[in-house]
């Protein structure tokens, strides 16, 4: 068994739905191959099959149902999450489902995570690395997370794809190529200094990316936490490694043995992020990790197993 922890589905449906609430990146997204009509599906399945991919995790994030107007959340997250939870009824044998959540609306969201969790059997949830620009360790979350830990349920986060919220990032074609992975940077670093990997330690948190830049950052981040957030309950290392992080790494061989080397080989799981890599690329995301140089047994970790053991799924 062998999961993709990192793919997506968007339907026209869903996108005009979040058009129509006044999400403005959804056109990019249309013409990827990310539906689920017999066409696209059988594309997918083909690609998945010629990596030795059995099974992936869709995730709606970056077009997830975060709205100001709780009203529109709600609607926009329970349309989502019927349409995923379809598609695994359909081919569990290729599909399971991270459900998406209304934030920043906490009350609702509790309320979708027991539906998605308790009655659509979805495997866990997603969210962003920002919520409409606030932090996504920002407090009022909490209960969320406390619910999730009680749980012992999985978080997959996935950036927001808003330049971290800087012009000097989404201004000048930066958004994805580095912005997303100093979203990642900046999420995983917020959630350690607010202790929520620690005070939580039920939470399943599976941040993408091979965790952005923290790889090349963890010892500087140790070294000057002590004055610049003193009321950290522990090192950043040591809390970066009660999360798992996804080998998204665009087949990039010296930063999956970085994050391997810091986080070690357990933490890290089979992403693709289809339907962004596709074709060669989809199959780089897979191969790479066989033919980094890693022992074997580290490599088969990361292809064949890690996933089961964090989503709780038998092979």
């Amino acid at each position: 068994m062998r999961i993709d922890v990192h793919a997506h589905v968007w339907t026209d449906e869903y996108l005009d739905l979040l058009r129509g609430y006044g999400k403005t990146d959804t056109d990019t997204q249309r013409g990827l191959g990310a539906g689920v009509g017999d066409g696209e599906l059988a594309a997918r399945f083909d690609l998945m099959d010629s990596a030795g991919v059995t099974h992936q995790v869709i995730s709606a994030p970056p077009q997830s149902p975060h709205f100001a107007e709780e009203e529109h959340a709600v609607h926009a997250a329970r349309f989502v999450n019927d349409l995923y939870a379809d598609t695994v009824r359909a081919r569990p044998d290729r599909f399971l489902a991270f459900g998406s959540l209304p934030f920043p609306h906490v009350d609702a969201c509790l309320t979708e995570l027991v539906r998605a969790l308790d009655e659509l059997g979805m495997a866990g949830v997603s969210t962003t690395t920002s919520v409409l620009g606030r932090s996504v360790a920002d407090p009022a979350f909490e209960p969320v997370y406390e619910e999730l830990d009680r749980r012992e349920a999985v978080l997959h986060i996935h950036p927001a794809g808003c330049g971290a919220g800087t012009p000097l990032i989404s201004e000048h074609r930066l958004t994805w190529s580095i912005g997303a992975p100093i979203e990642d940077t900046i999420a995983i670093m917020q959630l350690i200094l607010a202790g929520i990997p620690s005070r939580y330690p039920g939470l399943r948190i599976i941040a993408s990316h091979l965790g952005g830049a923290l790889p090349m950052l963890l010892q500087r981040a140790d070294n000057q936490v002590g004055w610049e957030a003193p009321g950290t309950p522990e090192l950043p290392s040591a809390a970066a490694r009660r999360l798992w992080y996804d080998s998204v790494g665009h087949g990039h061989t010296p930063a999956l043995r970085a994050a391997v080397e810091t986080f070690g080989a357990d933490r890290i799981l089979l992403g693709t992020d289809f339907p962004y890599e596709d074709g060669d690329l989809f199959r780089t995301a897979v191969a790479y990790i066989e033919h980094a140089g890693l022992p074997e047994d580290q490599a088969r970790r990361i292809l064949d197993t890690n996933a089961t053991g964090v989503l709780g799924v038998r092979p």
